[in-house]
């Protein structure tokens, strides 16, 4: 690796991948109230799109991190902008041709882009920060990016879907599609002629594989990052149903809502970049864990008579609007300040000191961003059994609650592994 000042181009364009992941990956929350509403589908089915996307880790987590090590992190990222392309494309034929199978393979492709770009930002930014604290540090920074993204494709979103009716199909959706195909056709563009001085890998091998899983506070770590999913992306999913089933709230300005849950990710990264330098990961994931819980268990039994006001937007006229939401809603807000630096804290604590096993193990890793399929799907049928949006908050405590365990505990690098 050369030296790490002239490697600004390379962080610049990972800090940039990072936040394509979230544009794509978020598209998948506010689509599942389309889904459900053109295909008929139950709660637990039109959460179909993260299903794919996610289970998508499961399948390529391991051989993203044999493709970084064959051809390096750069031709890796090129070949994940080219699946993320046509994965977009089969979303968007998917509402012309009114197919819910075309859709579910749009989506399980474009995961498949979203783990091998994962595989590729996580390791390098922490080695261009030259890991510890400062890898840490230049993470959450690209962590802020990703929730800027986040804000936006939420946005952008509200915007297109307003108000459901029985006539709102995916079609509707079109132009934060061609929006995401631009963004990969300019960052593949880019990215071919950005150059990356690359550190070089060990070929992944099934020895390297379980070497790294022998590693204790990597196992845990990677179990950690499987529970976290809950906790990110299932409080604003949820939050978007809760405010329109339950509240009364039209689909478009509850996803609004959500987008502030993402901006308060954005504030949260970016005070983590500002001080990763200086506070430990397991300092700030411990924290955040422990507010998690309080916040999560208030928006549980929170009495719903007790309103708050939250921003939104009137898109027929343009307008700020404050809209009355139970006062629980604010605190699954803002639990969003508290996954903003879970992430990069995680998979900090949980590759330090691997060595020849980091890209081994950062392939185990993204496999287990898997764990959202799970976590929603399991969230979404507490809510079809129980008929109830906020007693499926339960499942996000209990993970955040392992993930406190995690940071003062399970982290904890032993000399013997």
């Amino acid at each position: 690796m050369s030296n790490q000042s002239k490697q600004w181009a390379a962080i610049i364009m990972m800090i940039a991948l990072f936040a394509m992941i979230a544009f794509v990956t978020n598209l998948c929350s506010p689509m599942a109230v389309i889904v459900e509403n053109q295909f008929g589908a139950s709660e637990l089915q039109s959460q179909i799109g993260n299903y794919a996307n996610f289970i998508a880790y499961l399948v390529m987590g391991i051989p993203s991190g044999m493709l970084i090590t064959k051809f390096g992190y750069k031709r890796t990222a090129l070949l994940a902008l080219i699946v993320g392309i046509i994965g977009i494309a089969l979303e968007y034929l998917s509402g012309t041709m009114a197919n819910m199978w075309v859709y579910l393979i749009g989506a399980f492709i474009s995961g498949f882009c979203m783990c091998m770009l994962n595989t590729v930002v996580n390791p390098l930014l922490n080695v261009l920060g030259g890991g510890g604290k400062s890898g840490n540090q230049l993470i959450q920074i690209g962590g802020a990016f990703n929730s800027a993204a986040a804000v936006a494709v939420y946005i952008i979103m509200g915007a297109l879907i307003g108000e459901v009716t029985k006539e709102t199909g995916i079609a509707d959706a079109a132009p934060a599609m061609f929006i995401a195909l631009g963004i990969f056709a300019l960052a593949f563009v880019v990215l071919l002629f950005t150059k990356i001085d690359e550190p070089e890998q060990a070929p992944v091998q099934l020895s390297l594989i379980g070497g790294a899983l022998r590693h204790r506070h990597f196992a845990l770590g990677a179990l950690a990052i499987f529970l976290y999913m809950s906790v990110e992306v299932g409080t604003p999913t949820y939050m978007i149903k809760y405010l329109n089933t339950e509240c009364g709230v039209a689909v478009g300005v509850a996803t609004l809502i959500a987008a502030v849950y993402w901006f308060a990710m954005f504030i949260g990264r970016s005070v983590g970049g500002a001080i990763g330098g200086k506070v430990s990961s397991r300092a700030m994931v411990s924290t955040v864990a422990t507010v998690a819980i309080a916040l999560l268990v208030f928006g549980i039994v929170a009495p719903d008579d007790i309103k708050c006001s939250v921003p939104g937007v009137d898109w027929a006229n343009l307008s700020l609007v404050w809209v009355d939401v139970p006062v629980g809603v604010v605190a699954f807000i803002l639990v969003g300040l508290c996954t903003s630096v879970m992430w990069g804290g995680i998979f900090n604590m949980a590759v330090e000191g691997l060595g020849k096993y980091t890209a081994a193990a950062s392939g185990i890793f993204m496999t287990m961003v898997f764990g959202c399929a799970v976590m929603v799907g399991l969230q979404a049928w507490f809510v079809d059994f129980t008929g109830s949006y906020l007693q499926s908050y339960w499942i996000p405590v209990a993970c955040a609650a392992y993930i406190l365990f995690y940071a003062l505990i399970g982290s904890r690098v032993k000399s013997e592994n």
